[in-house]
């Protein structure tokens, strides 16, 4: 993280990473404020046994792109909301790496941290069929999360599954 105040949201990740059984480090860098601390972490990574790192950065959001310039590890860069503009700098900064460094870049928030830990353990699962065992349930997780969803809500609200001809509001009118 840039900054102890992505905590809240790279909680998330942290979380993520738990409940799949994937051991993490978390710990405070910046590209800007600590530079050589920045280096050392990430030439030194892959040493430690990390396989990938998520970096959370706000604003000018060079976090990502200095780790990667770094590292042979993949890097994903979760953008991190801003009062200015909501996180749309961050996000357009983490994917505007130059040809040659990649930092792969999720959503912004709280939903690009738990998608950051899903595509890091992706990353991971290509080599370790526990976690893809893990992954092919949590998807299934999720459609069935779907499936009761879309049953309560049809149950409340009758049987549909979109307009009827007679009922479709945006038909035009007169055509055959």
């Amino acid at each position: 993280m840039a900054s102890d105040t992505d905590l809240p949201v790279m909680s998330e990740t942290a979380q993520t990473l738990e409940r799949f059984g994937v051991p993490y480090e978390l710990d405070i860098i910046s590209a800007h404020r600590s530079p050589e601390r920045t280096s050392e972490y990430a030439r030194s990574a892959a040493g430690r046994g990390l396989k990938a790192i998520i970096v959370a950065a706000g604003g000018a959001a060079h976090l990502g792109g200095v780790v990667a310039a770094h590292t042979i590890l993949p890097v994903i860069g979760v953008p991190m909301p801003t009062t200015s503009l909501a996180g749309l700098d961050s996000l357009l900064s983490i994917v505007q790496m130059p040809g040659g460094v990649p930092v792969a870049c999720t959503s912004i928030g709280k939903p690009g941290a738990v998608n950051a830990a899903i595509l890091a353990i992706q990353i991971l699962a290509t080599s370790h069929p526990d976690l893809a065992k893990k992954l092919v349930e949590y998807k299934e997780q999720l459609a069935r999360a779907v499936a009761e969803k879309s049953k309560k809500v049809r149950g409340s609200h009758g049987r549909g599954g979109g307009f009827t001809k007679a009922s479709n509001p945006r038909r035009p009118r007169g055509r055959r």
